[in-house]
């Protein structure tokens, strides 16, 4: 169990690990592609070397040297079957993104597992398009994994997804990308676009018109030398941090500044956050820049369905900021947390009733009764189970709030951010 406290104020600048999404397909794309990639400040958590110890056991030379790794790529018909099952942890994405790249090997086969958390969530959305391109996936009565997988030739189809899903698209547009003939994918609206700016930036043959992203087998050049920008996720809770705290100045340089992962940004602004970001360059495709928060007096509002798939990962903190602002707040459309690491969306709302904020829950909405300050939050003990951004979100609550909140689960975000802890010590001022 952690304790956090209030802190007297929130000051600094902080430089954050790679971002995991992009970091996830920066490996894996990187091991597609013949010859060396060298990636630069990768994302430190556990999911990111979960994805880095699955390429080794297809045979894919990756060598670590603190937060950078050099992958030494090859084509997808030279990856080799494993000799024990791919063990994914805790990270849907590798297990997801795997299900798509070793359904298109034909000969290769393969059984990916993972923690008990990941055992429980769902992978038939997955497989179910994949089989329809002729792929040969077993998943478990729950439709859940272990899965295993023997590679076929595959067969381009189009797709309609009834979900925006990153990881499902994803998949797709990998299996896509060996198969004969054209894959089309379509959402109900638009998820991370990081496979296909990063794809496009390694020279595939895909192409994006009015939402349906369309991709046919072509090589891919190597990666070259990058530096992975910022995680745009982990930096949402030092920036509420830095706006429901009434002493605080806080700068993120680095960051990805992608319009589909800073959604938060746009949510906060229209809550009256005095916040800015700026672009300075770009990282194939991804622009990069820096993002500055300071105190400021926030008004409830508004998420629907529309606007959840570019903030789906901020949830949590921002229910945290409108049990802070004035005013009741709804989010509409949010049921996808229900399938996260835990159910998300229950444990957000208990989060907040444990701080004394009103709130009302059903199956896919919150409506939250502000308090109109980060002060007046209660503390008390709070049991984060498996789930990363719930330690997190409460241990910001703690740093912000009136009263201490003992944090039981910390250990969840080593999956995702384990300098967390003491990123936020750092910026806790003395007086």
């Amino acid at each position: 169990m952690t304790r956090f406290t209030p802190a007297p104020r929130l000051v600094g600048a902080l430089t954050l690990p790679g971002d995991k999404s992009i970091s996830h397909r920066a490996l894996l794309f990187a091991a597609l592609a013949p010859g060396a990639s060298e990636l630069r400040g990768l994302g430190t958590g556990e999911d990111v070397r979960a994805t880095a110890n699955a390429l080794q056991q297809l045979g894919i030379p990756v060598a670590w040297q603190g937060e950078d790794a050099t992958v030494q790529g090859r084509p997808l018909a030279q990856w080799q079957t494993p000799s024990a099952p791919i063990d994914c942890g805790n990270s849907g994405t590798t297990l997801r993104l795997l299900m798509g790249l070793l359904a298109a090997a034909p000969g290769l086969e393969a059984t990916l597992i993972g923690d008990a958390s990941l055992l429980r969530r769902p992978m038939a959305r997955v497989a179910e398009p994949l089989r329809r391109m002729g792929a040969e996936i077993t998943l478990s009565e729950t439709g859940t994994a272990p899965v295993h997988i023997r590679g076929k030739a595959l067969q381009g189809q189009d797709h309609v997804l009834p979900v925006a899903s990153a990881q499902v698209k994803t998949a797709l547009l990998l299996a896509g990308l060996h198969a004969a003939g054209a894959t089309t994918v379509r959402e109900p609206a638009q998820s991370r676009d990081h496979t296909e700016r990063m794809l496009g930036a390694m020279g595939a043959d895909l192409t994006v018109h009015e939402g349906e992203i369309r991709i046919q087998s072509s090589p891919l050049r190597s990666l070259g030398r990058v530096q992975v920008p910022g995680d745009p996720s982990s930096a949402a809770f030092f920036a509420i941090a830095a706006l429901l705290h009434p002493r605080a100045d806080v700068t993120v340089d680095g960051l990805c500044l992608n319009p589909g992962r800073i959604g938060f940004a746009s949510v906060l602004e229209r809550m009256g956050a005095r916040m800015l970001t700026g672009v300075q360059r770009t990282v194939f495709g991804e622009p990069v820049g820096r993002l500055h928060a300071l105190s400021s007096i926030l008004r409830a509002t508004r998420i629907d369905a529309a606007e959840v798939p570019a903030c789906i990962d901020e949830l949590p903190i921002l229910a945290l900021a409108a049990a802070c602002a004035r005013g009741t707040s709804v989010f509409s459309g949010i049921g996808e947390l229900r399938v996260k690491e835990s159910d998300r969306l229950a444990a957000t709302a208990r989060l907040l009733r444990l701080l004394g904020a009103q709130v009302r829950d059903s199956s896919d909405r919150l409506e939250i009764v502000g308090k109109g300050q980060a002060s007046r939050l209660a503390g008390g003990r709070f049991d984060a189970g498996p789930d990363h951004r719930m330690a997190m979100t409460a241990a910001i609550a703690g740093t912000v709030g009136g009263a201490a909140i003992d944090v039981e689960g910390m250990e969840s975000i080593s999956s995702s951010f384990p300098g967390f802890v003491d990123a936020l010590r750092s910026l806790r001022g003395a007086g």
